[in-house]
């Protein structure tokens, strides 16, 4: 497996490591590792991993993860990634380019449709994802 093999995995699938939405830190914690940083507030908590952040509420009573949020250009100023992925997808390249991430996505069975194609940034979403509302996932080109 590669880097655009787990970048594919969790815009289609919402999960790290076999752990996603509605699961608790102590759940993320166990899957993907103990070095992270936490920073709460309000009923709210983000847990940043490097290369994953994740955000965290306590509406419902206990807090559930409600975001993950993969942050592929903090690669090239040298954050690490957690030892959990590097074992399943091996190294990690510091860029990621959006045709393999659209080849790993198409191999999957799934789609990749434009959302804002707008200025210098480009977005994409992989329809029936389950991530939010929409149920949609974006990336930046």
């Amino acid at each position: 497996m590669s880097d655009p093999d787990f970048y594919a995995h969790v815009a289609t699938r919402c999960d790290v490591c076999g752990t996603g939405i509605g699961s608790s830190p102590a759940a993320w914690e166990a899957a993907v590792g103990v070095h992270y940083l936490d920073e709460p507030g309000n009923g709210l908590l983000r847990r940043d991993y490097g290369l994953v952040e994740l955000s965290f509420s306590d509406a419902e009573g206990a807090l559930a993860c409600f975001g993950i949020s993969v942050q592929v250009h903090r690669l090239i100023h040298g954050l690490s990634v957690p030892t959990a992925l590097t074992r399943q997808y091996g190294e990690f390249a510091p860029r990621a380019r959006f045709t393999e991430l659209q080849a790993a996505i198409l191999s999957l069975g799934r789609t990749v449709e434009p959302d804002d194609l707008m200025g210098d940034v480009h977005r994409y979403r992989a329809p029936g994802s389950g991530s939010g509302r929409s149920r949609t996932r974006s990336w930046s080109r």
